[in-house]
């Protein structure tokens, strides 16, 4: 959520940075609210401090026996007119929070200013894509031909955009979720959580998807829960509403978490095979940082996503998100993309976000400087390191054979038992 302090300082330099962001609402309004609100209180304290000058004087008077009928009703006036102003305020503050909650978080003045997609710039490309001497496969018919991933009976349980994986795909799905965890606890320094998978309606405001984006999560009818559309929501969550000491930031947290997500509005896009399922696993790595160190964490984030790539002898190319593209809360995003062969280009494979303040605020998450002082935001961050079914998709594309097999990156073979090559 956005500071009024910030909107009220510069709100034309706002206004025209979120509209880089498709953001139109009424910023005149809101500021009239909140120039009401400051007004309101004003009077309100006023009042409240000539009604007990007014109080004591006839507190006083009543000991002595002579009450000022007049100062009476003048009192019971008081008391009706603060009564009303605060009703006043109450709606006007509603009013203010109600708009704060659908505005957008501000882009970072470095990111490139841009409509949609096509005008995110390529940063960097790391190894080159495999060549083939046969004609190369999906992984959707590489997966069915082995029998590895059952589309129709995925679909039998789960709906449409289900599938079940069966012996060595279901094996490399759980392998590589170990192998991600483990790499980032033992060579970057996260601690490991698991969080829950059904998550309270305050814990989606608080990262930002509720009340705008309702429509792209799982809620259970008749509750307070939805489904964890990301570790992203539970992980932030865990510190709503606390005060962290400076001394234990940054905080580095790494989360496996079946993902829950509904699809609204990608009909038609990437209907086959693995890569935009309601159901999906991912390894997200999380930070809560200071405000002074947090563009820097949002790089080694790219390193440490990328790192689980190149491991896995992955190509893949590092993308800056545009403003157009930069999504509701970040005020910065890269993604990572790996080459898929069956559509002859980089597919997402990873988000890295720099949320600065935005969640916090929602959250209520600060941090007690350690020189003193008021506690402040903390900035927020993440970047999945990987999304798990993605990733089986790019090995079985960049690793398959002329006979249909699988190869298995060597990195990853000791998670297999040894095993070099899926073939059923």
């Amino acid at each position: 959520m956005l500071d009024i302090r910030v909107i009220r300082a510069d709100p034309e330099g706002v206004a025209r940075r979120l509209a880089t962001k498709g953001y139109e609402g009424d910023i005149a309004t809101l500021l009239a609210q909140d120039e009401r609100r400051r007004a309101i209180l004003g009077e309100v304290e006023s009042m409240k401090a000539e009604k007990n000058v007014a109080s004591a004087r006839i507190g006083k008077e009543r000991q002595d026996g002579v009450p000022d009928e007049g100062a009476i009703a003048a009192m019971r006036e008081l008391n009706e007119g603060i009564r009303q102003l605060e009703a006043e305020l109450r709606q006007v503050e509603t009013a203010i929070e109600s708009t704060l909650q659908t505005m957008p978080s501000i882009p970072h003045p470095s990111v490139p200013v841009g409509a949609d997609e096509s005008a995110n710039p390529e940063i960097s490309r790391h190894d080159d894509p495999p060549q083939f001497s046969f004609e190369p496969r999906a992984h959707w018919d590489i997966g069915v031909a082995l029998d590895v991933l059952d589309f129709e009976r995925g679909a039998k349980v789960g709906g449409a955009r289900a599938v079940l994986y069966k012996g060595g795909a279901a094996h490399l799905e759980r392998a590589l979720i170990n192998f991600m965890l483990d790499l980032h606890v033992t060579r970057h320094g996260y601690r490991e959580i698991y969080p829950p998978h059904l998550v309270l309606e305050q814990c989606m405001f608080g990262t930002g998807q509720l009340p705008k984006f309702a429509e792209d999560s799982f809620r259970l009818e008749g509750t307070n829960f939805w489904l964890n559309p990301t570790a992203e929501v539970p992980g932030t969550n865990m510190y709503a509403g606390e005060i962290l000491d400076e001394a234990s930031l940054p905080l580095n947290h790494i989360a496996f978490a079946t993902s829950f997500r509904s699809e609204i509005g990608s009909y038609g896009k990437d209907t086959k095979g693995l890569i935009r399922l309601h159901q999906f696993n991912k390894v997200e790595m999380l930070k809560w940082t200071t405000p002074e160190t947090s563009y820097d964490h949002l790089t080694v984030l790219l390193q440490q996503a990328g790192a689980v790539l190149a491991e896995l002898g992955l190509a893949y190319r590092i993308v800056q998100m545009c403003t157009g593209d930069l999504g509701f809360a970040a005020t910065m995003k890269y993604d990572l993309e790996v080459w898929l062969p069956s559509y002859n280009r980089y597919v997402e494979i990873s988000s890295c976000s720099n949320f600065e303040d935005f969640q916090a605020r929602r959250a209520n998450i600060r941090y007690r400087p350690a020189t003193g002082g008021r506690p402040r935001f903390v900035h927020t961050l993440n970047g999945s390191g990987l999304a798990v079914g993605r990733t089986v998709a790019a090995i079985m594309e960049n690793y398959q054979r002329a006979d249909g097999t699988v190869g298995i990156p060597e990195r990853l073979q000791p998670y297999m038992r040894g095993q070099q090559v899926i073939d059923g």
